[in-house]
């Protein structure tokens, strides 16, 4: 009954076997080889645009690399206060801007709030020499509570900065769970909604280690930039073509869509479940494969003792993160010993 987090679920067979079926004979390095040719081909596929893509191995290289070439030193990059770039990456945005300042703002299950993001724009006028002018809006999807910003949500938000010489980051290691509880189309959901630049996570869905930086039409020609960047920095892998290689396989026949729906699937099923007890409260909704639950003392420790692993969020509640190999008979144990001492 592991649910600490999807980071902690093993890699799909699949991507290990096409790793495997790329461990053969040689390669060109750093990105310029067939495997990687093909994964950007499907992807301007999936995405019905031209595009451009870098592998990273993290989510923080990935958003700290991107957020680099969208974000000059002086500008500001406005996210939620409980974003991922903000709280969770040691600096590393800041770091790779040479400066770039986060404005943290504020929102209920950590979508930035319109009226939080309007304050914040009348607040950094455009030519004002005392403030760091707003340069990148950052948006996660899925949120750090584990909430879907909608196509329409997104849009409300990016139609903001079209005035002004701005881009749009989504930090999407959670992306595809997004995408299937929404039942839109990956282009939808970013760069017809005026999003820029995606960050595009496998890790927390199947992979072994494998992000994408995508850049979108807007900023493709940013990509040698962005390279550069990545080589500097450190993070550029010189046999790239085995990230590319589980890329290859987890976009091949959905099955990206398919293990983000089995962890979808099985996070309802044990938010359902721990809703129907009575001194539990599930503090957002669950839209994705996170859950947050507000459990009384007595059941938290009872579910410890009965092997139950999850992660205790700095506001004193559970999250609670299923993946794609969660299975029915964990959820069925955790709500068993879940019940046994409920009032």
């Amino acid at each position: 009954m592991n649910f600490l987090s999807d980071t902690t679920a093993p890699a799909h067979p699949k991507l290990i076997d096409a790793i495997a079926a790329a461990n053969t004979g040689f390669a060109a390095s750093y990105g310029n080889d067939a495997i990687s040719a093909r994964v950007e081909a499907r992807l301007r596929e999936i995405f019905e645009c031209d595009l451009k893509v870098l592998f990273a191995v993290s989510g923080t290289a990935s958003n700290a690399l991107a957020l680099s070439v969208l974000c000059p030193p002086d500008g500001a990059i406005l996210c939620h206060d409980e974003a991922h770039i903000h709280r969770d990456e040691r600096g590393a945005p800041e770091f790779y801007t040479g400066g770039g300042k986060l404005v943290p703002l504020r929102g209920e299950h950590a979508k930035i709030e319109l009226a939080e993001l309007d304050r914040a724009l009348e607040e950094i006028p455009e030519g004002f020499v005392h403030a760091s002018p707003a340069r990148v809006l950052s948006l996660s999807n899925l949120t750090e509570s584990g909430t879907a910003y909608t196509v329409a949500e997104v849009r409300e938000r990016t139609v903001r900065l079209e005035n002004r010489p701005a881009f749009v980051h989504m930090d999407g290691a959670r992306f595809a769970n997004a995408l299937v509880s929404l039942g839109c189309t990956p282009a939808e959901l970013t760069w017809k909604a005026g999003v820029d630049v995606l960050c595009f996570g496998a890790t927390k869905n199947g992979a072994l280690g494998a992000e994408a930086v995508v850049l979108f039409p807007s900023v493709a020609d940013r990509f040698e930039m962005l390279q550069a960047r990545q080589k500097r920095g450190g993070h550029m892998a010189p046999k790239m073509r085995f990230m590319a290689a589980q890329f290859e396989a987890w976009l091949a026949d959905e099955l990206w869509l398919e293990l983000a729906r089995a962890a979808n699937n099985r996070a309802a099923a044990l938010a359902a479940g721990l809703a129907a007890l009575a001194g539990i409260e599930i503090l957002h909704p669950v839209e994705g494969n996170e859950i947050f639950a507000r459990l009384p003392e007595a059941v938290a420790t009872r579910l410890r003792a009965a092997g139950a692993e999850f992660y205790q969020w700095p506001d004193g509640s559970a999250r609670l993160v299923t993946s794609w190999c969660t299975q029915a008979s964990e959820i069925e144990s955790l709500l068993a010993a879940a019940r046994q001492i409920s009032p």
